[in-house]
């Protein structure tokens, strides 16, 4: 790969290949992928943006930490995908401005979209190029996002991938995240009805 760092690592569930990409000076967390396998065209895909509060601190207030070990567990099931890693925290506006609109969702009762909105803040800044440009350099021209959300599945395909959607529906989701994820599926999100 072309300006990019591949090395191997062992992991829970067996070795996988690490890329991360060279951002150039002073970029601290550039976008990596963790590769499974020898991934081909209709493989898994995960694109996945960080989320402290739910990957490290382990919130219930939403799904993204299930969405991650699902698409993981999706991964390693199918013996071959990708999951590309960005840090893109707070849909793309930062930890600072996430930790902003969950101070005034609290006290006033907004979700975070609304939040970012009375702050400022634009919905969702999060872009998906440099998730393109590595997926096309492992030779993928095809793939099934495991996504909910449209934006990923059109960012690849205007980078001349096809994407397929592969929702991810979590079965017992906590009540803070029942309120996520209906408004992130107010946000254009794709959120399957779940079992009564």
């Amino acid at each position: 790969m072309t300006g990019a760092v591949v090395h191997q690592l062992e992991g829970a569930e067996g070795a996988f290949r690490a890329i991360v990409l060279d951002g150039g000076p002073g970029w601290m967390n550039p976008p990596s992928a963790a590769v499974y396998g020898e991934p081909v065209d209709g493989c898994p895909v995960r694109i996945h943006s960080r989320c402290l509060y739910g990957e490290i601190f382990e919130s219930t207030n939403c799904d993204c930490r299930w969405q991650l070990q699902e698409s993981l567990r999706v991964i390693r099931k199918h013996g071959s995908g990708v999951l590309v890693y960005l840090d893109q925290e707070g849909r793309g506006a930062g930890l600072f401005a996430k930790a902003e609109g969950y101070e005034l969702s609290q006290k006033q009762g907004l979700d975070t979209f609304a939040s970012y909105a009375a702050l400022g803040y634009k919905a969702d800044s999060r872009s998906y190029g440099d998730a393109a440009a590595l997926l096309a350099q492992l030779g993928l021209t095809s793939v099934r996002l495991l996504t909910n959300n449209p934006a990923k599945i059109s960012a690849l395909e205007v980078a001349g991938i096809k994407a397929e959607m592969c929702q991810l529906v979590q079965p017992d989701p906590s009540r803070e995240t029942v309120g996520y994820l209906a408004a992130k599926e107010v946000h254009g999100h794709a959120i399957l009805p779940r079992p009564a």
